[in-house]
């Protein structure tokens, strides 16, 4: 199931301890990001371990636009994580709900 960025931005207001995942490129996630531990999408399979700990609590990925985060989404449900949700619309949708 997917996280709008309102709910997200609710949570994070609210100080929830989230699980927050960044699959975007380093340059854009140093131009803009939220928090998030950043791992790019093409690394992502080869650092499943720097995250392990996530395995079973809920994990929130973004990206840019939502199309990166749905594939990080599946790697991760293929590789045993149980609670993951796409944060819709990324960053270009929280970056319109800011302005």
């Amino acid at each position: 199931m997917d996280i709008t960025v309102q709910e997200l931005k609710q949570r994070m207001d609210a100080g929830e301890n989230l699980h927050l995942l960044d699959v975007r490129n380093p340059d854009e996630y140093e131009a803009d990001n939220i928090g998030a531990k950043l791992i790019p999408l093409g690394d992502l399979p080869d650092r499943l371990d720097e995250i392990e700990d996530w395995k079973d609590e809920e994990v929130l990925v973004h990206c840019r636009s939502g199309k990166r985060s749905a594939m990080a989404q599946q790697i991760l449900e293929q590789n045993g994580f149980t609670h993951v949700r796409n944060v819709t619309g990324g960053m270009l949708a929280w970056n319109e709900m800011q302005a």
